[in-house]
């Protein structure tokens, strides 16, 4: 009874603007509010009725007592079947056990990627912008670069190919 004190003490139109929620949320909620209460009064009706089975008013009505006999005989004859669920649960465990063990896994290698991207991200803040960097950084830190420019140059090779098609051609003459 206190979960129905509890849940009829709270301001849900509050709480709904307090979340921030969208209107199609609160509609959800509000659905599901209603099938909730709908249920829990369907459940009161017939927790409300009698359980009991009236064997002497059916003995009354009906002409074949022999009828009403064999079904009072099966009913009280009758004993639910019981299940062993054990392996079904032993397979649970393990497999959420499993489950366990992968998330922790999961969890320790999206914490490296996360560590490797705010170390490459601290070193993209601390780089140097581009328009301060020499031709010789920029040849140090990849040196086929100048391997490439030194073999045009041994060529004759004064023009990058493809440069005039994709900047055009800057020559005043």
């Amino acid at each position: 009874m206190a979960s129905k004190a509890a849940a009829a003490a709270v301001d849900f139109a509050r709480v709904y603007s307090s979340l921030g929620l969208s209107k199609e949320t609160i509609a959800s909620l509000q659905a599901f509010r209603k099938r909730h209460a709908d249920a829990q009064r369907i459940h009161a009706q017939y927790a409300s009725q009698p359980t009991t089975l009236d064997l002497e008013h059916y003995r009354s009505v009906l002409k074949n007592k022999a009828v009403v006999d064999e079904a009072e005989k099966i009913l009280r004859e009758f004993k639910p079947v019981t299940y062993d669920v054990s392996t079904q649960i032993k397979a649970i465990e393990t497999f959420e056990a499993k489950a366990v063990v992968k998330a922790k896994e999961t969890t320790e290698k999206i914490d490296m990627e996360l560590k490797d991207l705010q170390a490459t991200l601290a070193n993209i803040e601390d780089a140097r912008p581009f328009e301060d960097l020499t031709v010789e950084e920029v040849g140090e830190a990849h040196p086929r670069i100048v391997q490439t420019v030194e073999t045009m140059m041994k060529k004759g090779k004064w023009t990058v190919p493809g440069y005039k098609e994709k900047f055009g051609d800057l020559s005043l003459m």
